[in-house]
């Protein structure tokens, strides 16, 4: 596999378009896994749920992979893909209920002690990730893929397939959504 590396994501795409090599497309599990099993757990918030996902998505990609055109990165593609087929399940499943691990805020942090700087930071990041849970998974990604993965907009178009205006449109609901969620959140 290692005379594979060498090779650009975009021609490892194109030969196995052609020749349905698993070898190669091992290849593009190795460089890309680590990206979609993030993608996914950013939607399930489990990590055997992401694994699962992530193996759903490569198999799903290695079917797919001839309708990759080439309009945009393979990386952009396959983001693209990763939250489809994440935003599909979540959809499908919409009784199943995210699970939130997190303890009460008293026991966490035993505020009976004396807190620090970090302590303080490290609330605002748990509340910050307990008012992403409660926010709609689409909107959620459109946040996350911005500000954590610092997709641009115009990759963020390819991504989601919609305007410009659309983008940032949506961009802007999720923060309202996202300041809502965070402010109504019991302390």
């Amino acid at each position: 596999m290692e005379k594979y590396n060498d090779l650009s994501d975009e021609d490892l795409v194109s030969k196995i378009s052609e020749t349905k090599d698993t070898v190669l497309f091992g290849v593009l599990y190795d460089r890309f896994e680590h990206l979609v099993y993030n993608k996914c757990f950013g939607f399930v918030n489990n990590e055997a749920e992401a694994k699962d996902l992530t193996q759903d998505i490569f198999l799903h990609a290695f079917i797919k992979i001839s309708t990759f055109k080439g309009k945009s990165r393979f990386s952009t593609w396959l983001y693209s893909v990763t939250y489809n087929f994440c935003v599909n399940y979540l959809n499908r499943d919409k009784e199943r209920k995210i699970s939130n691990h997190s303890k009460d805020i008293d026991e966490e942090y035993n505020l009976s002690v004396e807190v620090n700087d970090y302590s303080l930071y490290q609330m605002k990041v748990d509340r910050l990730e307990k008012a992403l849970l409660k926010i709609p998974p689409e909107d959620r990604m459109v946040l996350q893929m911005k500000y954590q993965d610092d997709v641009s907009i115009k990759e963020l178009q390819e991504v989601l397939e919609i305007s410009e205006s659309a983008v940032k449109m949506r961009r802007s609901r999720a923060k309202s959504k996202i300041a809502e969620a965070y402010n109504n959140l019991e302390i």
